[in-house]
C-alpha cells in the first residue's frame, strides 16, 4: 500500500454489486454530499448548504438498482435529509439564514421515498427484525442474507421516528420499533444480554458476543436517544435495564474510576449466555460509549474511559479498528477517520469544561493534519504504525468527525449558545430536541405499547433520573487533570506508552 497523495476521481458504486464493501455504504446517491449537509449549517456556512441542498434536490434521486444496507443508508441518509429538513424549516433559523427559496419541503419528501424503498426489509421475516440489504429499486434480492447485526437492525428508530412522526403516519416507526423490541426480547435470561448476530427467521444468536463496539454500539445508543427525543417511557426502561447488564458483566477493573486499587475500568466482549470472555480486543467504535455515559450522568467513569482510548491515540496518533489489550498491539490496523473518540472529547468537555478535552481534541486534529492530509481531502489510514494511506475518505469524517472537532473548540456555536436543545444522532447529524417529536398524530397502538403507553412529558424529562449513578464532576477539579495523574500513568502503562 502506497502513500496516496494525489486527487481521483469519487468513489462510486462498484460492480459487481456482490462489492459489499463499497456498496452497502455508497448507493451511487451522492453520499458524502447529502450526510455532509447539516455540517455546512453548523458550521454558519449558508451559501454552500443551501447550495448543496438545491445540489441533492436536483441531482439527487433514489429509484436506482443499487443494493444497501438499510442500516447504512439510515443514519446517514435518511438521517442528514431530515436534519437539514429540519434545519431549513425552523423558524428560529439559529445558525444564520439557512431557508431555501421556494422550499416546498422536498428533502422531507426524499426521505420519505427513501424509507418506502427501505420497507420491504422489514416484510417477510418471521421475527420483525429487518433484512441487512435492499434493492432500492426490487425490494430484497431474492438471495439475501438471512443473518443481521444487534445494532444494525436496532437502531433505526430515531430517523424512522422523526419521519413518522414530522409526517404523521406511524408506518416507519411503527416497524423500527417492532425491531427493537424483537431483539430485546431475545435477550439471554440469564445475563439480560443480546448477542451480535441474529437469524432474522429464526431468532437464533449466530454471533454471541455481547459488547459495546461493532455490531452492538448504536442499539444502546438508541435506546436511550429515542427516548430523549419521544419520551416513550418503554425505550427509558430498556436502556437501564441495558445499561445495568453492561456494568454487570461486560465491565472489568475497580469499581471507582479515581480512587481505589485495581486495574482502570474496561469494557470487554463477553458470551452473552455466561458472561465469559470471549476474547482479548476492543475495537475503536467501542469509543463512543463515554459521551454516551455523560448523557445518563455516569461522567467519572466516562472520564476512565475517555482516557484509555486516548492513551491508545498517542501512542499510534489514531485508533486501530481493533486493539488487543492483553497484546497492548493492533489486531485490525487500519483507521478510517473515525469520530467516536472526537465525539466523547465533545461531550465530556461539555460536561466538565476542563480544558484537558481541548488539549485532546487539539491533539486528535494535529494527528489528523499530520498523518491523514492527502492533496484532495483526507485519507483512511491503512496500517496506525507505517501510516500508510488508502485512496477513501468515509462520509461519517464530514457529517461526524470534522463536526464534532469543530463545536469542541466553537464554544459560541448556536449548538451551545441559541437556547435550543439538540441531540446528535449516531451519524452526528443535529436534530431540535421540541414538543413535536413527543406528539405522534396517530391513535394506532405502536409494539410493545398494549401495557405500557405512558410517556413522559418534555416538562418531566429533566425531573428524571437516567442513572443510579448520575454525579457530576465537582466544580473545584475543574481544572486538574480530570483523572489523578498515578491512574493517568497506570492506562499509559496499559497500551505500553510508557
Amino acid at each position: 500500500m502506497t502513500n496516496f497523495t494525489r486527487p481521483g476521481p469519487g468513489r462510486g458504486f462498484s460492480l459487481p454489486s456482490s462489492n459489499l464493501n463499497i456498496n452497502d455504504v455508497l448507493g451511487n446517491y451522492s453520499l458524502t454530499l447529502i450526510d455532509a449537509l447539516d455540517t455546512l449549517a453548523v458550521m454558519g456556512n449558508s451559501s454552500e448548504f443551501q447550495k448543496a441542498v438545491k445540489l441533492v434536490i436536483d441531482t439527487v434521486s433514489f429509484d436506482k438498482d443499487s443494493t444497501v444496507q438499510v442500516f447504512e443508508a439510515t443514519i446517514r441518509v435518511l438521517g442528514s435529509l431530515l436534519s437539514a429538513h429540519i434545519i431549513i424549516t425552523d423558524t428560529k433559523q439559529p445558525f444564520g439564514d439557512m431557508t431555501i427559496k421556494d422550499y416546498d419541503n422536498e428533502l422531507l419528501h426524499m426521505a420519505r421515498d427513501l424509507a418506502v424503498r427501505l420497507l420491504p426489509a422489514f416484510e417477510n421475516t418471521k421475527t420483525g427484525i429487518p433484512y441487512p440489504r435492499v434493492n432500492l429499486k426490487n425490494g430484497v434480492p431474492p438471495d439475501s442474507n438471512n443473518e443481521t447485526c444487534t445494532a444494525g437492525a436496532g437502531s433505526l428508530l430515531v430517523e424512522f421516528g422523526i419521519l413518522s412522526r414530522l409526517l404523521g403516519d406511524s408506518t416507519f416507526e411503527w416497524v423500527a420499533r417492532r425491531a427493537v423490541k424483537a431483539l430485546w426480547s431475545l435477550r439471554s435470561n440469564n445475563t439480560g444480554l443480546l448477542g451480535n448476530v441474529v437469524n432474522i427467521q429464526t431468532g437464533h444468536w449466530v454471533g454471541k458476543q455481547s459488547g459495546l463496539g461493532a455490531g452492538s454500539d448504536s442499539f444502546y445508543e438508541y435506546l436511550l436517544k429515542s427516548y430523549i427525543l419521544f419520551g416513550e417511557k418503554e425505550d427509558l426502561e430498556m436502556f437501564n435495564d441495558a445499561y445495568r447488564n453492561i456494568q454487570n458483566h461486560l465491565r472489568r477493573g475497580r469499581e471507582a474510576c479515581n480512587e481505589g486499587e485495581g486495574d482502570p475500568p474496561l469494557y470487554v466482549n463477553v458470551n452473552m449466555f455466561t458472561g465469559q470472555l470471549m476474547n482479548t480486543w476492543i475495537d475503536s467504535l467501542q469509543a463512543f460509549f463515554p459521551g454516551l455515559q455523560v448523557l445518563i450522568g455516569d461522567v467519572e467513569d466516562a472520564i476512565c474511559l475517555h482516557a484509555f482510548y486516548y492513551a491508545i491515540w498517542k501512542r499510534y496518533g489514531a485508533l486501530p479498528e481493533r486493539y488487543n489489550w492483553q497484546l497492548q498491539a493492533p489486531d485490525v490496523p487500519f483507521y478510517p477517520l473515525r469520530p467516536e473518540l472526537v465525539e466523547s472529547t465533545y461531550l465530556l468537555y461539555q460536561a466538565t469544561k476542563n480544558p484537558f478535552y481541548l488539549h485532546v481534541g487539539m491533539d486528535i486534529l494535529q494527528s489528523l493534519e499530520k498523518y491523514t492530509k492527502a492533496k484532495c481531502g483526507y485519507a483512511t489510514l491503512h496500517h496506525v504504525v507505517e501510516k500508510t494511506k488508502e485512496d477513501r475518505m468515509e462520509s461519517f469524517f464530514l457529517s461526524e468527525t470534522c463536526k464534532y472537532l469543530y463545536l469542541l473548540f466553537d464554544e459560541e456555536n448556536p449548538v451551545h449558545k441559541s437556547g435550543n436543545k439538540y441531540m446528535f444522532t449516531t451519524e452526528g447529524h443535529i436534530v431540535s430536541v421540541d414538543e413535536r417529536f413527543r406528539n405522534s398524530l396517530w391513535q394506532d397502538i405502536l409494539p410493545g405499547e398494549e401495557d405500557s403507553a405512558e410517556k413522559i412529558k418534555p416538562n418531566e424529562l429533566k425531573a428524571v433520573n437516567f442513572s443510579s449513578n448520575c454525579n457530576r464532576v465537582p466544580d473545584e477539579r475543574r481544572y486538574l487533570l480530570p483523572l489523578k495523574s498515578n491512574y493517568m500513568r497506570q492506562i499509559d502503562r496499559m497500551v505500553g506508552l510508557i
